[in-house]
């Protein structure tokens, strides 16, 4: 009967010090679109979990641009992307001063920022986080990937419409407009589509494509060109699709670019 009884006790014993840690092992993970806020600025940022895609130009789409090809398998892993385009007002919290052109409040994007500047905004947050957290700009794949909800077949960020999901040349009145005023894609993102088009890490090269490894790839060979992806204010359209690859030249500063930062850490 005592056995019986002690044995009764360790079983007990055993689940409630094991389930703790089997919840915890079960949530390790976030769950897509799941929100982060980094704690000095507040700034959100939306979980992308990790997959593999056909990146570029498929047989899907309606139209293909011979930088946007070939389509290709590659894979990423799992990051923390910025719900918005970096705005005005957090641009002030940590650089302290304003660039824009459009002037017009806080929770408009920031634009007209050098390349450089970007880095030094990314490398200063991270710094006041302690390192604890790192940002950095998207890579080319990382971004096409979380603008097409991860991965999917979608020409615009969210679906097949792009007055839902971008300020276009045809609609923007000619500025740029508070971030999320228009409707997220399926990852809970904003804006990818259209209002500033945004700086990503690759350097640019036409044919980068054909030299992507299959798992995060990322182009480093094409200075002075660098890459930027997604449509802007003064753009038509066409230029809004989440295949769309565009470049400039260090140094470059235009109302028309802006960024948003990853999380790496």
């Amino acid at each position: 009967m005592l056995k019986t009884l002690r044995c009764y006790v360790w079983v007990i014993v055993f689940i409630l010090i094991s389930y703790p840690y089997t919840s915890i092992a079960g949530s390790d993970t976030p769950s897509a679109g799941k929100i982060w806020k980094e704690p000095i600025t507040g700034m959100e940022f939306v979980w992308v979990p990790e997959g593999c895609y056909e990146m570029g130009c498929g047989s899907w789409a309606d139209e293909c641009k011979k930088d946007e090809k070939p389509a290709h398998e590659v894979c990423v892993d799992g990051f923390w992307m910025e719900k918005t385009e970096v705005t005005q007002g957090q641009w002030k919290q940590i650089m302290g001063d304003n660039p824009a052109k459009f002037q017009k409040g806080d929770n408009y994007p920031v634009e007209n920022v050098y390349l450089d500047e970007t880095k030094k905004f990314a490398k200063k947050l991270s710094a006041l986080n302690n390192g604890v957290y790192q940002f950095r700009l998207p890579t080319e794949a990382e971004w096409e990937y979380a603008c097409r909800s991860g991965g999917k077949q979608e020409k615009y960020s969210g679906g097949a419409e792009v007055d839902k999901a971008a300020w276009h040349h045809g609609n923007s009145g000619g500025s740029t407009h508070p971030v999320a005023a228009k409707a997220p894609n399926g990852l809970g993102l904003y804006d990818m589509s259209g209002n500033v088009v945004e700086r990503v890490e690759d350097h640019y090269f036409a044919f980068s494509y054909r030299k992507h490894q299959r798992n995060n790839p990322v182009y480093k060979k094409g200075e002075p060109y660098r890459s930027y992806r997604g449509g802007y204010w003064a753009r038509m359209p066409d230029f809004c699709r989440c295949l769309q690859r565009s470049f400039d030249i260090i140094p470059y500063r235009s109302s028309g670019v802006g960024f948003r930062l990853v999380r790496s850490k």
